[in-house]
């Protein structure tokens, strides 16, 4: 039984650590995004980027990163058209409690 209970404490120890290593950080930082379709289009999709002011340049490229792996999930494609993206200039962004939106639409 001792055996038993300090397997399963092992594993759930190895399984956070891996669910840590899955994260990838952009520009040395970690960031949390939710990807939402819009009008119940899934084509059509914001994706919102939490505590973008750690980095703006990291932020943007999670953001890129997010809708493609979303893209290519739902259409087997990389190819996004964006409304605002990743490569909108910095100016033109806004940043609200500490938050970026984008928006853009997955050619199907």
């Amino acid at each position: 039984m001792k055996q038993i209970i300090l397997f399963c404490a092992a594993a759930a120890m190895l399984a956070g650590c891996t669910a840590s290593e899955d994260r990838i950080a952009f520009d040395g930082k970690y960031f949390s995004t939710k990807i939402s379709k819009v009008d119940g289009q899934r084509d059509v999709f914001t994706l919102l980027v939490k505590n973008a002011s750690q980095s703006i340049d990291g932020a943007r490229e999670a953001a890129r990163y997010e809708a493609t792996v979303y893209c290519v999930s739902n259409y087997g494609s990389s190819d996004i058209e964006w409304v605002v993206g990743p490569d909108t200039p910095p100016e033109n962004l806004r940043l609200v409690e500490n938050s970026l939106t984008f928006q853009g639409s997955c050619p199907s």
